[in-house]
């Protein structure tokens, strides 16, 4: 390996390091947007519905494809969100009082907490002509709800929180001129509470592990694979695979998730298609799935497992979430030298069933439509100034309280959302 590149490894290395302690002291809990992932990561991707698997784009580009990071140049991305999510949960019907069930007290409550800041910063060194390393760090806001009042009969307060932190070092490489691939590890943190989950001690196989043990910190890792390339003239292809990322067990928290505390991420691929229709137009649309049926501790059912299988076990209850599918279109116009300006939409599933609905009150991620602009204005050679602008349309599903005398009780989720994400990139 030559001097430079010697030079460009060590700087990365040490940028990792700076931004794993940075993005830790900043990153605040918020609530994503398929599911608990955000619908993109990049204020590029933001602006374009979260498309963009096969448009190289920044130095956060290996947060959807590290295959495209080769093609972006020597550059540092910056972003920040401001993220505002709004969710509720509606219970009709009185509580029967029947021994043996568990009714909710009527009425409308919504998540106090309103307003999450999310930061990201990217960095890209090309190497040579055909190959480059880079790193993303990045915040996903996971889960978070804090209902100011008694939901399940267990104290004043009642929430999740669960933040994610995601340091992914790239290396991608030209196969040929228009064809290329890349490789990331993940490095992941997570950190989880839970509040108010006291009346769900009977049900658990560590009440003394269940709720009110303040934060708790997970490690772990994955892989991400990507390819990128021109099909056809003027049409490109991409693809990613993102394993799942194995993370460490909650010890605070064995008695809530299955498994004794495991909360591992799930894998996700990502297919699709930029088509550049003029020089100055390009169309987008990508086709990504999120596999939670992989991991018990979201999969598994509310009912009839919390009944048959202690919360904790391998098989106790968890959130019920399906895998989900969302399809995201975008478009990109390059008005004049200056000024690119972007907007997308994305339609897909949300992971909750109907049956489920009650213990999703701490996760109401029922989230299904998003639609997004967003523009670059290039300040110099060396720099750009971005922002987009995110609306999640309101959503809601409703379902039985399983827990009650059948009729007895229905409880409805419901969410919608805003972000307004302003970034900046310097190229060297």
């Amino acid at each position: 390996m030559n001097t430079a590149k010697v030079r460009g490894v060590r700087f990365l290395l040490l940028f990792s390091l700076f931004l794993a302690v940075l993005l830790s002291l900043t990153v605040s809990s918020a609530y994503a947007t398929n599911g608990y992932f955000a619908n993109g990561y990049s204020i590029e991707s933001k602006g374009l519905a979260g498309a963009g698997v096969a448009l190289p784009q920044g130095s956060l580009d290996a947060s959807i494809n590290p295959a495209a990071m080769v093609h972006v140049g020597k550059r540092m991305d910056v972003g920040l969100s401001l993220f505002n999510p709004n969710r509720q949960y509606t219970v009709q019907g009185n509580p029967s009082g029947v021994p043996g069930t568990f009714g909710l007290t009527p009425g409308t409550v919504k998540s106090h907490t309103e307003w999450f800041v999310i930061p990201s910063i990217g960095f890209n060194w090309q190497l040579d002509d055909k190959c480059s390393a880079g790193v993303s760090v990045y915040g996903n806001g996971g889960m978070n709800t804090d209902y100011n009042t008694n939901t399940f009969y267990g104290s004043a307060n009642t929430g999740v929180d669960l933040i994610q932190l995601f340091i992914v070092p790239t290396y991608a490489r030209k196969l040929a001129a228009k064809h290329a691939v890349g490789i990331s590890p993940i490095l992941a943190y997570q950190s989880f509470q839970a509040t108010g989950l006291q009346a769900f001690a009977g049900f658990s196989s560590s009440p003394a592990h269940l709720t009110n043990k303040g934060h708790d910190d997970s490690y772990g890792y994955g892989f991400k694979f990507g390819y990128l390339g021109e099909v056809l003239p003027n049409l490109h292809l991409g693809a990613t695979y993102q394993t799942k990322i194995w993370m460490t067990r909650y010890d605070k928290y064995e008695g809530l998730f299955a498994e004794k505390g495991d909360f591992d991420i799930p894998a996700t691929w990502t297919i699709g298609l930029a088509f550049q229709a003029t020089p100055n137009l390009t169309l987008l649309a990508d086709v990504q799935e999120i596999l939670y049926s992989d991991m018990r501790s979201i999969n598994n059912p509310l009912v009839p497992n919390i009944q048959t299988r202690q919360l904790g076990r391998s098989h106790g209850a968890g959130f019920g979430w399906d895998d989900i599918l969302v399809l995201k279109l975008g478009v990109q116009w390059q008005s004049s030298k200056e000024w690119v300006w972007r907007a997308g939409y994305s339609i897909g599933d949300q992971p909750i069933p109907r049956s489920e609905v009650l213990f999703n009150i701490l996760a109401p991620g029922v989230i299904k439509q998003h639609a997004t602009i967003g523009v670059t204005r290039t300040l110099s050679e060396h720099s750009e100034l971005k922002f987009a602008l995110m609306h999640a349309f309101s959503h809601s599903v409703t379902g039985p309280n399983p827990l009650e005398v059948p009729g007895q009780q229905t409880v409805k989720l419901k969410m919608k959302q805003w972000e307004f994400s302003l970034g900046y990139a310097w190229k060297f």
